[in-house]
C-alpha cells in the first residue's frame, strides 16, 4: 500500500462497526470537503462496513488494506 497524503488520522483500535461508525461520522465533519482521514480499524467488521458506510453517506474510499483505510469527505454536502 503507498502513503496516501492525509489531513487527519484516528486510531478507532478494535471498538465495534456500530460505535466505530457514530465515531466516524463525528470525525469526519472536523474535515474541509476532499480532505482524508487516516482510518485504522482492527474489528474485522470494518472490512465490509468501511466501504458500505462511505457508499451510503457520498464519502470516498480513496484506499483500503486493513486495517487502514482512507477515506475522503465528499465535495458537496
Amino acid at each position: 500500500m503507498s502513503v496516501q497524503s492525509h489531513q487527519s488520522e484516528w486510531n478507532a483500535g478494535s471498538m465495534g462497526c456500530g460505535e466505530l461508525l457514530i465515531n466516524l461520522r463525528k470525525k469526519i465533519t472536523e474535515l474541509k470537503p476532499g480532505q482524508v482521514i487516516k482510518l485504522t480499524a482492527l474489528d474485522g467488521g470494518a472490512l465490509e462496513d468501511i466501504p458500505a458506510w462511505c457508499k451510503l453517506t457520498g464519502h470516498t474510499l480513496v484506499q483500503a488494506s486493513h486495517p487502514l483505510y482512507f477515506i475522503q469527505r465528499r465535495i458537496h454536502e
